[in-house]
């Protein structure tokens, strides 16, 4: 028996129980990790864990309830429990599954690698990081670096009819560097993760670049308050998104607490510039054949030539804004759905990084990003900052303890990508220019 038939079992026992309607998420995984430091094996482990999740309404009362046993003899208490639960609590108008199957994507999106590494795969990957990260002169400790592997399964069944199932694996690797000595260390890491072993990054590679990164950090100056040019590494790049994401999801939106309210079908980032959500992308770190209420997933151009086309919606914020589910609820076994962004990113522009810092004469190149100093509601934005001056349009020294201050409605309509789009992180961007910024330091 399929996961999904299992769940639709326990679909059934809930309408037996009194259920208007009801939905069950199923998600069993198992995970091998290695941790490796100076040499040694610090930590080798498998887990594995099985998690269940019911979802009841009787009539627009919701409840949930979870567990992780998988045998059908207890769906019968599981049930009657939640339906008990959902008797007691408010109604909520906004609450309900699709009114139909939205059916499965139809194409293969390619997520499960048959190739699981051992343990002593896991550990010859993990010694290959850490050893290319010590070899580098300046180098002069070693954080650790990391290797891992999971697979796991999500099933999803519904009263609706709906019942779907998919298998996603994933790779990892990472290493974090140190240089330097006593109060003058500085640190830094890298890291790769895919859905295929094929496509993860070499890990003496990533050791190596790694090492590099620490030991370029040595010595930084703290420079004067200035408002300048400010230029995002890839790596902190995609935090702009984030926030972009925040700004555009539907719960958000209903709220009225986000900084792009009432900007729907208006400018807001410069004209020919594009961001993407694809749920549907080959071997994407978050895609998936459909989302957490069973609704197809569909490529998304969030902005398309500046302009903003959409809000983030599952069912219950697309029901409050009186609009339709853009395929994009995401949940865990314990709690409702609420939108949630796949495989986002912004299409890269026409220049090499190179050519984006050219004519910039004193600037900031950003490699690091402290705390989450943003408001969701007015986008002011204030964050800790590392990384390395431009001067001349090239980098220069290494800078450290400043702050970057902004808005980021200003920010977004005054940004400039790079052509270095690189898919590593869910979340991607390319380097990324943002004009007028103040930098706090000294």
């Amino acid at each position: 028996m399929t996961h999904a038939a299992t769940l639709q079992d326990l679909v059934a026992a809930a309408r037996k129980a009194g259920a208007d309607a009801a939905d069950a998420l199923l998600v069993s995984a198992a995970a091998l990790s290695v941790s490796r430091r100076l040499g040694q094996i610090e930590q080798l482990e498998r887990a594995e864990a099985f998690d269940l999740g019911l979802r009841v309404f009787v009539g627009q009362r919701q409840a949930i309830v979870s567990a992780t046993d998988p045998s059908p003899k207890g769906f019968a208490a599981l049930a009657e429990r939640a339906v008990a639960m959902a008797r007691a609590v408010p109604e909520d108008s906004y609450a309900g599954l699709p009114e139909a199957p939205d059916g499965l994507v139809a194409v293969d999106l390619d997520l499960a690698d048959p190739v699981e590494p051992t343990a002593e795969q896991l550990i010859a990957r993990a010694a290959a990081a850490e050893d290319a990260a010590m070899a580098v002169r300046g180098v002069t400790n070693s954080e650790g670096a990391d290797a891992g592997y999971s697979r796991s399964v999500i099933a999803l069944a519904a009263s609706n009819g709906f019942a779907g199932e998919y298998v996603r694996t994933s790779h990892s690797i990472s290493a974090t560097a140190l240089a330097g000595q006593g109060t003058g260390m500085e640190r830094d890491y890298d890291y790769s993760t895919a859905v295929y072993l094929a496509d993860l990054e070499d890990a003496a590679t990533l050791g190596r670049r790694a090492g590099e990164k620490a030991v370029a950090r040595l010595n930084p100056t703290r420079p004067k308050t200035a408002r300048i040019p400010v230029v995002y590494d890839p790596r902190v790049a995609a935090s702009l998104l984030g926030h972009l994401a925040g700004a555009i999801n539907g719960a958000a939106i209903a709220r009225g607490t986000s900084f792009l309210q009432g900007r729907l079908g208006q400018r807001v980032m410069a004209a020919g510039i594009r961001v993407v959500d694809d749920p549907t992308r080959r071997r994407g770190l978050r895609s998936r054949p459909f989302d957490g209420e069973g609704m197809k997933g569909t490529r998304l151009a969030i902005i398309e030539d500046g302009v903003l086309t959409t809000w983030v919606l599952d069912l219950r914020s697309a029901r409050q804004l009186g609009m339709s589910s853009t395929g994009h609820a995401s949940r865990g076994t314990g709690g409702p759905p609420s939108p949630s962004l796949t495989n986002l990113w912004l299409e890269p522009g026409s220049m090499t990084p190179t050519a984006l810092m050219a004519d910039i004469r004193e600037g900031l190149y950003v490699t690091e990003l402290i705390g989450m100093g943003v408001n969701g509601v007015t986008g002011d934005y204030s964050r800790g900052a590392a990384g390395f001056m431009i001067r001349d349009g090239a980098l220069a020294e290494p800078i450290s303890e400043i702050t970057i201050a902004g808005n980021v409605r200003d920010m977004l309509l005054h940004l400039t990508p790079a052509d270095d789009l690189q898919f590593r992180r869910g979340t991607d961007a390319p380097t990324i220019r943002v004009e007028g910024l103040t930098m706090a330091g000294a």
